[in-house]
């Protein structure tokens, strides 16, 4: 990432550093969920299922889980005694063919991966990317 702006075909954009800054200024894993859901909402609809806690009568702004289908993967991240359990699962034609368990670094590494490669084609996706890495810790 060169300046203030995420440049498209930039391949400047560090995956790693991304993550490193990502993962390090969420060190609640509560927190870090909500604002990936904050920030990604617009950018991908209905591509983004957010699970709040709570019950029927009260709403929480507290996310229990993410759920983000883009390309062919569908990343899931959720929130269970503290800890989070990531999973990525494949699809072929629309069918699941597998689901992995992941750490949560490679599970950001995919997502923001799969986000830059978008980029590319959808300004609402490179704003939200941008905005991660740069106005992310607010």
């Amino acid at each position: 990432m060169t300046g203030s702006s995420l440049e498209p075909a930039d391949e400047g954009f560090d995956l790693e550093l991304a993550v490193s800054t990502l993962a390090s200024n969420s060190g609640d894993v509560g927190l870090m969920l909500k604002l990936l859901a904050r920030e990604l909402s617009d950018a991908l609809g209905p591509r983004l299922a957010v699970e709040r806690a709570g019950g029927l009568l009260r709403r929480s702004e507290e996310v229990r889980a993410l759920q983000v289908d883009i390309d062919s993967d569908v990343l899931r991240a959720e929130l269970s005694g503290g800890s989070l359990r990531c999973t990525i699962g494949h699809s072929s034609g629309g069918i699941r063919i597998r689901s992995e368990q992941v750490d949560m670094a490679t599970w950001l590494m995919r997502l923001l991966g799969a986000l830059k490669s978008e980029a590319q084609r959808s300004e609402a996706t490179r704003q939200a990317l941008e905005h991660l890495m740069i106005g992310g810790t607010s």
